[in-house]
């Protein structure tokens, strides 16, 4: 289904009192019997209550560990990573890989990441992936560097920088994918022993493609915020590379799954390259106050669609509802009052997406889907992505709100920044596995969770302990169709999650549920450390198994 269609949207299982609370409590003609019948119908469904609460409690209380799931979530990059791994390599069960990737094109292009659980290095979701990336560690730095993580955060995101560094080889020329998707899903192979065609693709002048060009700039200008102390001349290459970038896919207008045909199959840009010029543009504002990028955003508002598409996902091809966000909070600063009229449209599309997710727009079907459980379901493939964006946009602008005195205003009442946190809560609760499977979809976390992820290099037994070759088939014929769980724990990966009704088959072949991507964890660990911070001081004002939200 085109992403911009509006979709069928499921009306919110609100929670509905018992039939013996039906008569009024105050009413005189009640018989002695029917009030006793009452009573121990109540204390019988309250000692009930008090028995799941008393059973789940121990379970709620290791699976909401959110400094735990922080670090699981950072740890997940290594696992994902391309190239010549580092002395400092703390998942021992990957290896070296892709050591020649760019050779036949004569470019190096050794490094980066793998999106999923296939060996193809796909530039658009990786570079949305170092976006998030930095955007949590941007606003959530303190907290992340309290629970001991800071230096692994930079180390996941400059193991993107330096890779997009490389392959932004001229200022018109961008290497954007290498491999073959086709090719390489013929083949269930460990990265290390990879025999599918490593080709590689790019877009130039004659062939562009500003989505991936304006993705890669904005990702490279948010990570160059956070390198500004640490590494300043690291900081300024990025963001030289930024600019180059995003004059590159401005000058340049099209579609990169146009340029790259092998693209479409897999991350075709469905959304087109307007939401990736302003993503890029309010990014490289946000690094640089330069007015130049700042008028970019609001002059093509209209026409590029940042205040006309009210929007119901953010995700690695959409980003009309993360411009909107950042866009909205730039009211808060006097400087931009001359631009309240076009910054407040971005607000009134930034509102409608969050009260989307809330079940707070008038007409339902503009809001978002949930399940049963409680859970935001925009699709059914790989529906986590949808949760980790929309949970990490309502925490940010949830700490907007709270700065500025503020309340988000949907057209079903008022939500206060606590209310908004505590849905963006009850969102990562249910991913650590307060859900109706009592399954924790965040890899390696809690108790229960997948044993059996859709992804090459954890279903086969590790290289450190077989360097003997595994071929093409071979995979398939060993591992792939195997019963058993995976060898090797894909520590801190966000799989698809489970379908509509909250049901979720642990099964590699399954990989609609089972598949991870590297967009899905980068979009929590922002959350994580926010609710890490807090200290579990947040009002979790959602009851278990239903979709109340205040």
């Amino acid at each position: 289904m085109p992403r911009f269609q509006p979709h069928h949207i499921l009306k919110r299982n609100t929670r509905r009192d018992s039939d013996h609370n039906s008569q009024p409590a105050g009413d005189m003609n009640m018989n002695k019997g029917k009030v006793q019948n009452n009573i121990r119908s109540f204390l019988t469904q309250c000692l009930a209550l008090l028995s799941l609460i008393t059973i789940s409690l121990p379970f709620f209380c290791e699976s909401n560990n959110y400094s735990q799931a922080l670090s699981k979530s950072l740890l997940y990059f290594e696992s994902q990573r391309s190239g010549r791994l580092p002395y400092n390599q703390r998942v021992t069960w990957r290896h070296h890989s892709g050591l020649t990737d760019g050779l036949e094109q004569g470019v190096d292009l050794v490094g980066g990441y793998y999106d999923a659980g296939d060996n193809v290095k796909f530039g658009l979701p990786m570079a949305f992936t170092i976006t998030m990336l930095s955007w949590g560690a941007i606003e959530y730095g303190k907290q992340i560097t309290s629970a001991g993580e800071y230096a692994h955060a930079l180390e996941a995101i400059k193991w993107g920088t330096d890779y997009f560094i490389k392959a932004h080889t001229h200022p018109n020329v961008l290497w954007v994918q290498v491999g073959d998707g086709d090719t390489d899903h013929y083949c269930w192979q460990r990265p290390e022993d990879m025999t599918t065609s490593r080709r590689a693709y790019k877009v130039d002048a004659n062939n562009p493609g500003s989505d991936v060009a304006g993705e890669t700039s904005a990702a490279l200008a948010a990570a160059s915020i956070l390198f500004r102390r640490t590494n300043p001349h690291y900081s300024q290459l990025l963001l030289l590379h930024a600019q180059q970038l995003f004059e590159f896919g401005d000058k340049y207008k099209g579609k990169y799954d146009e340029s790259v045909g092998v693209a479409k199959g897999y991350y075709a840009s469905v959304s087109g390259y307007m939401d990736e010029l302003l993503w890029a543009a309010i990014w490289l504002y946000r690094a640089t106050k330069k007015e130049e990028y700042l008028s970019y955003f609001l002059d093509k508002a209209y026409d590029f669609g940042g205040t006309t598409w009210a929007m119901t996902e953010f995700s690695w091809d959409v980003k009309y509802a993360g411009v909107q966000v950042i866009a909205s909070m730039l009211l808060k600063e006097e400087k931009h009052e001359k631009h309240e009229v076009i910054l407040k449209q971005y607000r009134s599309k930034a509102e409608h997406y969050l009260c989307a997710c809330l079940n707070l727009n008038q007409d339902n079907s503009t809001n978002v889907h949930r399940t049963p459980g409680g859970l935001l379901y925009v699709r059914q493939w790989n529906n986590m992505q949808y949760v980790a964006t929309a949970s990490f946009l309502a925490t940010v602008y949830s700490d907007h709100l709270l700065a500025t005195h503020q309340s988000l205003h949907c057209q079903m009442g008022e939500v206060g920044p606590s209310d908004l946190l505590a849905f963006a809560k009850s969102q990562v609760d249910y991913v650590l596995g307060s859900n109706p499977m009592g399954m924790s979809y965040l890899v390696g976390h809690g108790p229960n969770f997948p044993m059996r992820v859709h992804h090459r290099g954890a279903s086969i037994e590790s290289y450190r302990g077989n360097e003997g070759f595994i071929g093409c088939t071979q995979g398939y014929d060993n591992w792939y169709g195997l019963h058993d769980p995976n060898p090797n724990i894909l520590v801190g990966a966000l799989v698809g999650g489970p379908d509509s009704m909250d049901r979720f088959k642990d099964e590699r072949r399954n990989y609609i549920q089972t598949e991870a991507c590297t967009y899905n964890t980068a979009a929590l660990v922002g959350v994580f450390a926010k609710l890490h911070g807090s200290h579990g001081d947040v009002f979790d004002n959602v009851i278990i198994g239903k979709n109340n939200v205040s």
